[in-house]
């Protein structure tokens, strides 16, 4: 049997198979809240081993897309019960993602009364959505000391909130471009606190936020999404020693704390070099995604760094993905038109096989 099918078992991660759903925004919570619909979107997908939510905001002022959910609310941690039930019904474990977006954001996406902050004052580049079309990202107000110590906060009560609506843990976004990963550029993050300058400096938000979030709901609960080298949403390359160096660091640093996996989002920017280094300072399951097929999944998990493998739009228009693959039928095509648009239409309709 083909490893991709085979159970996987390390730590808290007990998983029927190899397969992960990666996380991927839908724009379906209505008034940030998840909903029935979000449940069933979800359950019809519990053929993954586990599934990560789409990105989750830990506070209002995170909230940078229309429609993304949140965890901060007591309404949102009784629509994200319907959502764990359902998963959980299926045999799957389910994380969800926290995902500050920081800068990457519009004024009009957030709550009356909040702003759009970063870790400096540097505006992204490029434009985002918004009910009322593009619009250019808006300026973000620096976080001082105490929005850097409220950022934390919010995190680890999300993380808590997290366990209180059934989730098997969190996933920490720290990648493509939002906050997090703001913290890790130098470019987006010019401070000349405790948070900016050294690469330790700059890793020190990712790793407080884990270390306290793993203290309260344990770190074989908490996990990291990265992606080395990627330049999303308004993020600038640096130097590639730099790069290889921050991460390899963080990964270690990471290690030490015992979370349960690291997420990478492979792209074609990560020398193998930097994939050998950080297979070899953190020891717990690494997770990649980004392009595959079943056949380049199963070639990563047996010769790759790899430990599981996630796929994103392979479930967008696949919901029976797994029986799919295992009897080699073809995948239907999402529809690109309805990926952030309410409703059911390009959601929970697409066929299933017979």
């Amino acid at each position: 049997m083909k490893k991709l099918f085979q159970p996987y078992n390390k730590g808290t991660l007990q998983l029927k198979n190899h397969v992960v759903m990666a996380p991927m925004t839908r724009s379906r919570a209505i008034d940030n809240i998840p909903n029935a619909l979000m449940a069933a979107y979800y359950k019809q997908r519990s053929g993954a081993g586990l599934i990560v939510t789409e990105g989750t905001s830990p506070s209002p002022e995170g909230l940078g897309y229309p429609r993304i959910p949140g965890v901060f609310s007591d309404a949102q941690i009784e629509g994200w019960k319907l959502v764990t039930e359902a998963v959980h019904e299926g045999s799957a474990k389910i994380f969800v993602q926290l995902m500050h977006t920081g800068r990457v954001a519009h004024s009009s996406n957030l709550p009356e009364g909040y702003q759009v902050v970063g870790m400096s004052d540097s505006q992204a580049a490029g434009e985002i959505y918004t009910e009322t079309g593009m619009f250019e990202y808006s300026a973000p107000k620096a976080l001082d000391a105490e929005g850097i110590q409220r950022i934390i906060n919010d995190h680890v009560r999300a993380a808590e909130n997290a366990i209180a609506a059934g989730f098997d843990g969190v996933e920490l976004h720290g990648a493509h471009g939002y906050l997090l990963e703001q913290s890790l550029n130098p470019h987006a993050n010019t401070r000349t606190d405790n948070y900016g300058g050294s690469i330790e400096n700059r890793s020190r938000l990712i790793l407080e936020i884990a270390q306290k979030a793993s203290q309260i709901i344990g770190a074989d609960k908490v996990g990291v999404r990265l992606s080395p080298y990627l330049t999303t949403n308004g993020m600038l390359a640096y130097e590639e020693s730099e790069v290889h160096d921050t991460y390899v660091y963080l990964s270690q640093e990471l290690n030490r704390l015992g979370i349960a996996y690291l997420h990478i989002s492979n792209n074609p920017g990560i020398t193998q070099n930097t994939h050998n280094a950080i297979r070899k300072v953190f020891t717990n399951t690494i997770i990649y995604c980004n392009g595959f097929t079943p056949e380049t999944a199963e070639a990563m998990l047996h010769d790759g760094p790899a430990d599981l493998v996630a796929f994103g739009r392979s479930f967008l228009a696949n919901p029976d993905f797994m029986r799919r693959i295992e009897k080699n039928e073809p995948l239907n095509e999402p529809d690109y038109s309805t990926l952030y648009t309410p409703g059911e239409l390009g959601y929970t309709d697409y066929p299933e096989l017979n």
